[in-house]
């Protein structure tokens, strides 16, 4: 009849029904996801929470490496883990009182250590390749030739001409070295502002192995992945509305006057 309309319903398929806003699959989907998700983001933190500690930088004398105002995470760790290359943070009351110092170990127990031959660090007579310094001069810094201790540490800024480090401290008993004991943390990375991980000291690697990363990297994978998983498990919702809304207008639409 003239003026009667119909309404076009979608014929019914074969199968499950996926239920009138999203699948009752899709919402478990989506919970689970969220629940994962904090659960690695929570993790994540929490995890670097007990391994790393942060540590603002108020001196030049780490330069270029690490510039004053820097703030980096330093993974706690025990002294007798450290190795060449590091840079770690330590308290040593002969050095400054009641405060943690940053720097970087050039020589641990049983080395000789000097500096500079042609401008380059010499370790157990073979100069060192500081890639690090990233080409600053280091020819005026003068270190006599030191045989460390074993158990204790010889350590330098990466900015050798204003570093008040071991090579300031040679007139005291123990001739400028640390004790490893007074090691807290080994720096692995500057976040702010971000500059990411620190170069691995490959000039040290003639003399023994080096230290491995900690687990920032994989720390910083759980907390990235878990905010995914919860952004995108809860956003599933809205989205299964906005689509579910789009479906059911289109199968309801008017054909047409008969």
């Amino acid at each position: 009849m003239g003026g009667e309309s119909t309404t076009r319903t979608a014929p019914r398929s074969g199968g499950k029904s996926t239920g009138p806003v999203g699948s009752r699959t899709g919402e478990r989907l989506s919970g689970l996801a969220i629940a994962l998700g904090i659960v690695l983001f929570l993790g994540g933190f929490g995890w670097g929470a007990v391994v790393y500690r942060p540590y603002t930088v108020p001196t030049t004398s780490m330069t270029p490496t690490i510039d004053a105002g820097d703030r980096v995470l330093a993974q706690r760790v025990d002294g007798s883990e450290i190795r060449r290359g590091d840079v770690v943070v330590f308290n040593d009351k002969s050095w400054v009182t009641n405060a943690s110092v940053v720097k970087r170990v050039v020589a641990v127990g049983g080395d000789t250590v000097s500096c500079c031959t042609n401008g380059k660090l010499t370790v157990n007579g073979k100069q060192i390749d500081e890639g690090y310094l990233k080409g600053s001069v280091v020819e005026d810094k003068n270190i006599p030739t030191v045989k460390v201790p074993q158990g204790r540490l010889f350590l330098l800024g990466d900015e050798r001409q204003g570093s008040l480090d071991s090579s300031a401290h040679l007139s005291d008993a123990a001739q400028g070295t640390v004790a490893r004991s007074a090691v807290t943390a080994r720096v692995d990375a500057v976040v702010w502002p971000m500059k990411g991980m620190l170069e691995r000291p490959t000039g040290f690697q003639t003399l023994g192995v080096l230290s491995q990363p900690g687990p920032l990297r994989i720390i910083v994978t759980l907390i990235v992945a878990g905010a995914v998983l919860v952004l995108g498990g809860g956003a599933y919702g809205p989205i299964a509305k906005r689509t579910g809304g789009r479906r059911t207008r289109a199968r309801t639409e008017p054909v047409g006057a008969r």
